[in-house]
């Protein structure tokens, strides 16, 4: 059982649900080489499909636009998928949205076939009870098609790494006081933050002394 890049498995010699979304029938097609079909369908995506931050939602709408053609080895799918796929910017979390459309030309081996006895199993898509599963071809595209980092914009400046502000709705010149750890103690027994180098300080406080040596 083989892993693709958006985590699912893919599982070979299984039952096929003829009712599924993303199943088609190949029976009207028939074997002779040469036959064609076309399908167009909006059917419902039967899981989420793509990355973890971005991906069509189980549920949402797939716009099938496809066409089956009766090989000699098979049954040759091209054709279009297209849905809205939903997520989160990979900098600042904000919500985004991105319409994917993958492009599918997907050869599926007919059992006693020479492509279907001479190739792996993980590597070749078959027709199963003359039906043809798009789940996993499906799934790879979008996963291919997606970014693994979203972005909102391409300038997106992410979040406040102090606060977590979005800094793209940040008041002008928004930013922290840095408070020298060694002054730490000191702010918080008088209440007051300071920034000074303590190092500046005493050298400063030990010729203020010196002056008033030589003054006297």
């Amino acid at each position: 059982m083989a892993v693709n890049r958006s985590g699912a498995r893919r599982k070979r010699g299984t039952h096929l649900d003829a009712s599924a979304p993303l199943v088609l029938d190949t029976r009207e097609l028939g074997r002779r080489p040469g036959s064609m079909r076309i399908v167009q369908r909006v059917v419902s995506a039967p899981s989420r499909t793509g990355l973890d931050l971005i991906a069509i939602p189980a549920g949402g709408e797939l716009e099938l636009d496809l066409r089956m053609e009766s090989v000699v080895e098979g049954v040759l799918v091209s054709g279009t998928i297209r849905g809205q796929a939903g997520g989160e910017c990979s900098r600042c979390l904000q919500p985004l949205g991105q319409t994917v459309q993958v492009q599918l030309t997907e050869l599926y081996a007919y059992p006693d076939s020479a492509t279907e006895r001479t190739t792996e199993s993980d590597e070749v898509r078959r027709v199963t009870d003359d039906l043809i599963d798009l789940t996993e071809a499906v799934t790879d595209a979008v996963a291919l098609e997606l970014p693994l980092q979203p972005l909102c914009a391409e300038d997106c400046a992410g979040l406040c790494a102090e606060c977590g502000v979005r800094i793209a709705i940040a008041e002008p010149g928004h930013g922290h006081e840095t408070m020298d750890p060694r002054w730490a103690a000191l702010s918080a027994k008088f209440g007051g933050p300071s920034t000074q180098d303590p190092s500046t300080t005493n050298n400063s406080t030990a010729s203020g002394a010196f002056t008033d040596v030589e003054e006297k």
